[in-house]
């Protein structure tokens, strides 16, 4: 019996590869905020990544805001990709007023 194209025992050059969403190699081993969904928020030195978005850094710190604002140090962390909703590098990056806000007159 003869199988369709394409099925088991196809090989395995055959299947398209998925290309990452992001293009991190020009972030590698500079430091990263990440922000996750229900509000985490970690810092790190980024170290690796892979076509899901799951990333490694080192030296992280989170940043905690209950019920007190403070940080804790994790060191290296895995991080998964389907739970991140932000990511940024830290330098580089400033703070800017709202520009949708009412100006005072």
């Amino acid at each position: 019996m003869k199988r369709p194209p394409g099925g088991p025992s196809a090989p395995a050059a055959e299947k398209p590869r998925r290309e990452a969403i992001l293009d991190l190699s020009k972030y590698v081993d500079e430091r990263i905020r990440v922000k996750f969904t229900g509000g985490r928020e970690v810092t790190g030195i980024l170290k690796g990544y892979d076509q899901l978005l799951n990333l490694v850094l080192d030296d992280v710190t989170e940043e905690l805001q209950l019920p007190e604002p403070h940080t804790r140090s994790l060191g290296l962390t895995v991080l998964r990709g389907p739970t991140i909703t932000v990511l940024n590098p830290v330098d580089g990056s400033e703070e800017i007023a709202n520009p949708f806000l009412a100006q005072e007159q």
